[in-house]
């Protein structure tokens, strides 16, 4: 079965997710924005396997602490798709812009697609691409439990902001 805990994240509150396969305890982590050493306690305080973050957009609160993260545990990185590749690039400036601590860049290991399929332990998650508030976003489908994980498609009572280039 699948198991998550929601960790927010920075200044801006920004919903990481810790997600696992209680069957397996394999970990991922989605969207890690910031504060890594918080988010690997966290995965320890579970006794899980970190296998990979997943991010949904390129966005610097989705995805500050990656880079410290797969530094301390060589994890892959998997999304988002392609079309946020330039974000990524940027995150230096991105850290200027909102005033966050410069963290490094990194290359994704892999891009994702909408019709994807995602593997943790036992639990299949699908891909959507759902281009909008950046051109590569996607959101992860859990079928089993019905649950999605959207990045900033949606937002706490409203929809995500769209009014980026």
């Amino acid at each position: 079965m699948l198991k998550y805990q929601i960790i927010p994240v920075t200044s801006y509150q920004q919903n990481c997710s810790l997600l696992w396969c209680d069957q397996t305890n394999e970990a991922v982590l989605v969207d890690p924005g910031g504060e890594a050493d918080r988010l690997l306690e966290a995965v320890e305080e579970h006794n899980l396997k970190l296998k990979s973050i997943w991010l949904t957009h390129g966005h610097l609160d989705h995805m500050g602490a990656t880079k410290e993260i797969v530094d301390k545990t060589g994890v892959e990185v998997i999304g988002p798709h392609i079309g946020d590749q330039f974000l990524i690039k940027v995150i230096a400036q991105q850290c200027e812009m909102f005033g966050f601590p410069l963290v490094e860049g990194f290359d994704p290991d892999t891009w994702l697609k909408e019709g994807d399929c995602l593997q943790l332990g036992q639990e299949s998650f699908n891909v959507i691409h759902t281009p909008g508030h950046t051109p590569g976003h996607i959101v992860l489908v859990h079928e089993a439990s019905k649950m999605l994980w959207v990045g900033d498609v949606i937002f706490n009572n409203s929809i995500g902001r769209t009014d980026f280039p």
